[in-house]
């Protein structure tokens, strides 16, 4: 008897075992209950024979996704698929013709601190050049100014004094022995902290990230220097380019300091609109540079895709991540985009196209269009834009009613959002993601988390939507020249961040509260020359890009 209760005790306890085993094991897996769930979140349904024979590859599928979870992917490494915004037929004027900027040799030293820090970079690089001012005295003057505003607006993120003193002086030295570099040598700059250089901290603006040291230096940053520009401080960005909350806080709109200056390129647009650097560089996936632009009174452009290296960068979505300056003016764009543009034999995307501006423009050669059913929508900037349409037909533009193309435009929007969620896989899955300051539902980590549940079947179809916007684009496109659209009301800024079409953003006006207001001018691919003249000869004609914000310190 006590051998029977034996056996039985000891069968027991393996099959118990093993059925724990078997459980454990069946949490791993999957079954046909959760593929019928798991159909619902992407809207199709299976039936019970067509879920049998999917269920060994969903499972041999699963085993393939752990497997490549292991593997160590660095942000920085692109996926084997390249997003190309050129549509079929499409020419480029190929002849490269020297930059050509406006007759600078008027300028004088202001003795006013105040009016020198808010000069033009064409302007200051006068002043070096002959010798009125040195980089060393011009470095010194947005440093203190950075400490100075910096408590009020959070717009800095490193503040590099020692390495923008080092720069500036042998930039003092080169001009002084006459080997002047062009227009940017000797000017200070800042960049948005999701550009790495060698030495300090990238921060992306997130606290996963706050201590990250990144070996190399980005290319936008090594063309700047190349050129003789004086890197000065790393500017805030929402945290990982969202947003102007990152993990120092709030950057703050020099216009209105109870305000946020949007995102994600905060620091840049914040710091360039108080007067604490001549130009800054930033970036722009959905409205990063238009945006931050906008409500500060500056002017951004965001270029073409693949016409500036994203070496360096942090990136977020490989098809829709654009680099461009933020400036006071539109020439101002033009001489940094001068020294930015262009392969550097590392960034695949990139497009060897010549730059060539020249202030010269006439509106009436011009054929520009204007969406006109954008513009009649009752919308916060409707009144100075319109302004800015008689403005344009004074200055004699025949402004052409367009309408962009009929499509799902915002059905397709969770590209951006596939690609992010890619390019932060490791950070959800650590669960660090719950370290970023922002836990809201219309945050970084939530929307991460969704993405997951993209199928890659509707991402390759949204793309191949895509393919038919840069098409029907491309029909509008070679009926004007440009054209002209709110800078936020319709589906323009998406549309044509999701095509890659470039556009300048500039001040138009001021809201009723006294903030800035801004109006859209976009281009035709890798056109950024005349589109930053038609952006000058209309800045010519008004003043709101002279307008000073008063920061209370």
């Amino acid at each position: 008897m006590k051998r029977c209760l034996s056996y039985y005790l000891m069968l027991f306890t393996v099959l118990f075992f093993t059925v724990k085993i078997h459980a454990q094991q069946a949490d791993k897996n999957i079954n046909n209950s959760d593929i019928k769930s798991a159909s619902k979140i992407i809207g199709l349904e299976f039936n019970e024979p067509e879920i049998d024979s999917m269920l060994p590859d969903l499972i041999s599928q699963l085993e393939d996704f752990r497997n490549i979870r292991k593997i160590i992917i660095e942000n920085g490494t692109p996926p084997s698929l390249i997003f190309n915004p050129i549509p079929a037929g499409f020419t480029v004027y190929h002849k490269a013709s020297s930059l050509k900027l406006s007759d600078y040799s008027k300028t004088s030293l202001p003795l006013d601190e105040n009016k020198l820090a808010y000069l033009s970079v064409g302007q200051l690089a006068h002043l070096l050049r002959t010798g009125q001012i040195t980089s060393v005295e011009l470095t010194k003057l947005y440093i203190k100014r950075l400490k100075e505003y910096d408590p009020v607006l959070q717009c800095v993120i490193t503040l590099m004094e020692e390495y923008a003193m080092q720069r500036a002086s042998e930039a003092d030295k080169e001009i002084s022995k006459g080997n002047y570099r062009g227009v940017l040598h000797g000017i200070p700059f800042g960049v948005k902290d999701l550009l790495a250089v060698n030495g300090y901290k990238t921060t992306w603006g997130a606290v996963p990230y706050k201590d990250q040291y990144i070996d190399e230096t980005a290319t936008v940053v090594r063309k700047l220097e190349d050129a003789g520009a004086v890197l000065v401080a790393k500017l805030s960005m929402g945290a990982l380019a969202w947003g102007d909350v990152w993990f120092g806080g709030k950057t703050r709109n020099p216009w209105d300091t109870s305000a946020g200056s949007s995102g994600s390129s905060a620091g840049s647009a914040s710091a360039v609109s108080a007067g604490l650097l001549p130009f800054a560089i930033g970036t722009e996936t959905w409205g990063s540079i238009v945006s931050p632009s906008t409500v500060c009174g500056v002017t951004g452009l965001r270029p073409t895709y693949g016409r500036v290296s994203r070496t360096g960068a942090m990136a977020l979505s490989w098809s829709m991540d654009k680099i461009g300056p933020i400036c006071r003016n539109a020439e101002d764009l033009a001489i940094v985009f001068n020294s930015i543009y262009g392969p550097d034999g590392i960034d695949q995307t990139l497009y060897n196209y010549p730059f060539n501006y020249n202030p010269e423009i006439n509106f009436s050669d011009l054929k520009i269009g204007y969406l006109k059913n954008d513009f009649q929508k009752n919308y916060p900037f409707h009144k100075n834009d319109s302004l800015t349409l008689e403005k344009l037909k004074e200055l004699g533009a025949e402004l052409i009613p367009i309408e962009l193309p009929d499509s799902s435009v915002r059905h397709i929007s969770w590209i951006l959002s596939a690609e992010a969620a890619a390019a932060f896989d490791e950070l959800t899955r650590s669960g660090k993601d719950d370290l970023l300051v922002r836990q809201i539902r219309n945050a970084w980590p939530n929307v991460f988390r969704a993405s997951r549940f993209i199928p890659a079947v509707e991402y390759i179809n949204a793309n191949r939507i895509r393919y038919e916007l840069i098409r029907k684009m491309e029909t509008i496109m070679k009926s004007i020249d440009l054209y002209v659209a709110p800078s936020w009301t319709g589906d323009n800024l998406l549309l044509t961040n999701l095509t890659g079409h470039p556009c300048v953003v500039l001040p138009n006006g001021y809201s009723d509260e006294g903030t800035p207001t801004s109006i859209t001018f976009i281009g035709r691919l890798f056109d950024e020359g005349r589109l930053i003249a038609f952006a000058k000869k209309y800045q010519d004609e008004t003043d709101f890009h002279l307008k000073r914000p008063v920061v209370k310190k």
